[in-house]
């Protein structure tokens, strides 16, 4: 049976992810099934690479540049009106400044998927991951949040942010076969999430697409029962928990370069103390 790991989004608060993926590679740890929303997963082909470290460079060297986020952005050329410099983060980087490996990445024997929302229907696909993409459009459309990027189109479904309608998708999982998941979360466990209160907005910019409206009014919902029903499979034994200590003060686009590397190292830490039970868990799965 097929082992697992799930990685919420978060924005920069994934960086706790990558933190912990990290102490996963240190200790040679690797899941034969990987899925993840928006950051999460874009964080998480580092992982698949076994580029450990890559993502804690790229956010303390240009997480502040302003080509890689800022309201400038919204009026660069060919930027395709985002806060975020798309082609900054998704070409530059990786096949400049920081290369990705691809050829390691395509060598990775198992599978990688990522979370979209259709914004017709509202509802979560799950799509993977290409081997080779060295623009990574896929990616930009997980973590396409509303108001900040565009809409991108995948496969003729106009997509945005996959953790609108499934922002931890361990069910996803369980659904490709895999008997133990190790789930990596970005907010504390007791983190409870409150209703949207930019949803009027939101009504009214996409009132195009009502399912995708009304699958962000009940987010809050979705999210925090999904949460619960991570805690049963928890003490099921069924799934392993990472979550971050504290991100209070902790902004989803951070720059401080100290908290970066602080919510890394708590994720690093976790993972390194825990690589004993982690690996005994997965090893319950054959």
């Amino acid at each position: 049976m097929k082992t697992g790991l799930v990685l919420e989004g978060g924005a920069f608060r994934t960086i706790f992810s990558s933190g912990a993926c990290d102490g996963l590679l240190e200790g040679e740890v690797m899941t034969d099934y990987v899925i993840g929303v928006s950051a999460g997963i874009a964080y998480g082909v580092s992982y698949v690479s076994r580029q450990k470290g890559r993502n804690l460079e790229i956010l303390t060297r240009y997480g502040g540049d302003p080509r890689y986020m800022g309201a400038r952005n919204f009026f660069r050329r060919g930027n395709r009106r985002c806060y975020f410099g798309l082609d900054f983060i998704y070409n530059t980087i990786p096949n400049q400044l920081i290369p990705f490996d691809y050829d390691a990445y395509a060598a990775f024997p198992g599978e990688v998927e990522a979370v979209v929302t259709n914004l017709e229907s509202g509802e979560a696909v799950y799509l993977p991951v290409p081997q080779r993409d060295d623009h990574f459009h896929l990616l930009q459309a997980t973590c396409a949040l509303p108001f900040l990027f565009p809409v991108f189109d995948i496969g003729g479904m106009p997509c945005m942010d996959g953790g609108a309608a499934d922002a931890i998708p361990y069910r996803r999982a369980f659904e490709k076969g895999c008997g133990r998941v190790v789930v990596i979360l970005t907010r504390e466990r007791d983190y409870v999430r409150r209703p949207e209160k930019l949803q009027p907005l939101i009504d009214r910019w996409y009132r195009k697409y009502p399912k995708f409206c009304d699958t962000l009014r009940r987010r809050d919902q979705a999210y925090n029962a999904a949460r619960e029903e991570l805690f049963r499979l928890e003490r099921e034994g069924r799934v392993l928990l990472l979550a971050p200590k504290n991100t209070q003060g902790f902004s989803r686009t951070e720059r401080d370069v100290a908290k970066i590397r602080a919510l890394w190292q708590d994720g690093y830490d976790q993972a390194a103390a825990k690589l004993p039970e982690i690996r005994a868990f997965l090893r319950g799965a054959s």
